[in-house]
């Protein structure tokens, strides 16, 4: 079959008009019920405009991961085709690409620093789904979409199930919806599932990873549940104080460049600092969530095995 024209449509365009409608009602609710959430006007703002950063870069550099996977086909000999059991598998594994790109977003520091602009806002709200990522590109994370093309899924199949996969999590982002029916919280990723990973209490660092289906935070060991006596608090563990776009976009990797040039430091040093979670220092005074699940647990003995804190 030849699929060199294969094209489909661009889901995310086409959904702008529910993200807009959704956030309309979402603020409608929260104004009325008050409660379900917050909404601040420069954080609502600046989400808004790293979403339009974020369409724009992908403008701009879209090609490069695009043109990565064309030629990544024209190696492969395998060709699934376009049926929809091909499509829903490649939805399905994508999704588990995503968990692990996710996962490397908060464990490897250089994807972390195109990634942690989605954690800086202080609230959680529908907005906050629509700050993205401009450096995405530079993260390199596309190598791990190259499996699904060599297995015959093609590059316009594969960007068009990301795209589904984009506009599920959109509604995932509110606090205006509680727990879902107990089957579906057992499979898919839900507002509460999704809360959790927002947050920055010990308990829910480095969780909940997933895009669509939650299975694969239970099957790899980064699951905690959503619990009523300890509610997400949102943001990063030290917060960036800003409202601006460009800082928000671009303060991680200021920081890892300035670490890069403190005296001292060794290539071995610039390498760990670029690979290591966030919060490694070379000289051993830094730590990253392990060490803030142990100092929390050391204040708070009695909480040790319960969840988020099993491993510590």
């Amino acid at each position: 079959m030849d699929l060199s024209q294969l094209t489909y449509p661009d889901v995310v365009s086409l959904a702008v008009p529910f993200f807009v409608a959704a956030v309309l009602i979402e603020m409608t609710w929260i104004f009325i019920a008050r409660r379900g959430g917050r909404y601040e006007t420069r954080d609502a703002m600046t989400s808004l405009a790293m979403g339009v950063g974020n369409v724009a870069s992908g403008i701009l550099l879209g090609f490069v991961t695009f043109g990565f996977f064309m030629w990544l086909w024209a190696l492969t000999p395998l060709d699934l085709g376009t049926s929809w059991w091909v499509v829903g598998l490649c939805f399905v594994l994508d999704d588990l690409r995503y968990y692990w790109v996710h996962r490397f977003g908060h464990r490897v520091r250089w994807v972390w620093a195109s990634h942690v602009n989605h954690h800086s806002s202080q609230h959680y709200n529908l907005t906050t789904a629509l700050r993205q990522t401009w450096t995405g590109t530079f993260t390199f994370m596309m190598i791990v979409r190259a499996p699904l093309v060599l297995l015959g899924f093609h590059p316009a199949m594969i960007l068009f199930v990301g795209g589904l996969n984009l506009i599920y999590q959109f509604w995932i982002h509110t606090e205006a919806i509680g727990k879902m029916p107990r089957w579906f919280e057992a499979v898919m990723n839900t507002p509460s599932h999704h809360r959790v990973h927002h947050g920055r209490n010990p308990r829910y660092l480095d969780a909940n990873y997933a895009g669509v289906f939650i299975i694969w935070d239970k099957l790899f060991g980064t699951f905690v549940p959503e619990l009523e006596e300890d509610r997400p608090d949102y943001g990063l563990v030290h917060n960036i104080g800003t409202f601006n776009p460009l800082r928000v976009a671009f303060h991680e990797w200021i920081a890892i460049f300035r670490d890069w040039a403190q005296p001292g430091v060794t290539w071995r040093d610039r390498f760990l600092y670029a690979v290591m979670p966030p919060g490694w220092r070379h000289d051993g005074t830094g730590g990253g969530s392990e060490r803030l699940k142990a100092e929390y647990i050391k204040s708070n003995p009695e909480q040790r095995g319960t969840p988020g804190f099993e491993k510590v």
